[in-house]
């Protein structure tokens, strides 16, 4: 599925370049720019330091100066207006109209932003299949663009089937049966030694600690951390070296 996003009359450059970097977290890369302020956007310090990266984007992006030029090719055209229209394509959530067109086959679809000082023309939305409008509190509607396409690509790539969330640190392997008994009866010793558990009348501590440890699946160097408490709990009935 083909995606392009588009800025008409981007008046601030570092919107630009916030454009680029919500568009690269989403892994989408066709961005096209209507006739922006600055002829140079893609080369200002403020588009590439609010691009954090995504330079790339930022060095395929195109500048055109009509509207018709930056829709070559899409199929599917889709306007960002927070403010509903009279007459128009249907207002829906991004959501509720970008998860059924992820399944409709081979499309060319263009998410259209407007200007940030006047928003988008009338004209412009009527040339658009569907007005998204990202539903925000009603007493304060105000989306910077940035944050516009922010929303619209993460939801535009979850309804596309998303990325799945990375762990932050490798899956730990569980120590095995063997090493589990072997600490528990090190700390049965040391139990023992510091007078807590009564090998007489043991009741039922060693299984209840059995059953702790089976539920906590501790891992290899759990196990010795363990097993290194044990043989301190032990050291200490024994008093200071050398006494």
């Amino acid at each position: 599925m083909r995606t392009r996003f588009i800025l008409i009359q981007t008046s601030h450059a570092g919107n630009v370049g916030a454009a680029a970097r919500a568009m690269k977290t989403m892994g989408f890369d066709d961005l096209v720019l209507v006739a922006p302020r600055w002829a140079n956007v893609l080369r200002r310090e403020e588009t590439i330091q609010r691009a954090s990266g995504a330079l790339d984007v930022l060095n395929n992006a195109r500048i055109v100066e009509t509207l018709d030029e930056a829709l070559d090719g899409v199929t599917h055209l889709c306007a960002t207006a927070m403010i509903p229209r009279d007459f128009g394509p249907p207002t829906r959530t991004p959501r509720e109209h970008l998860e059924p067109l992820a399944t409709q086959g081979d499309q060319h679809v263009a998410f259209l932003f407007g200007s940030e000082r006047f928003g988008m023309r009338n004209e412009d939305v009527y040339r658009c299949n569907v007005a998204l409008s990202i539903p925000t509190d009603p007493k304060f509607g105000s989306l910077n663009l940035g944050a516009a396409i922010q929303v619209v690509a993460y939801e535009w790539r979850l309804a596309l089937g998303g990325y799945g969330v990375r762990e932050a640190i490798a899956p730990v392997q569980a120590a095995d049966a063997q090493a589990v008994a072997g600490m528990l009866d090190h700390w049965e010793r040391s139990l023992v030694d510091i007078g807590f558990l009564d090998p007489a009348a043991p009741k039922k501590l060693m299984p209840r600690l059995q059953q702790l440890f089976n539920r906590a699946q501790p891992t290899p160097e759990e196990i010795h951390i363990l097993r290194g408490i044990a043989k301190a709990m032990s050291d200490a009935t024994r008093g200071p070296r050398g006494s």
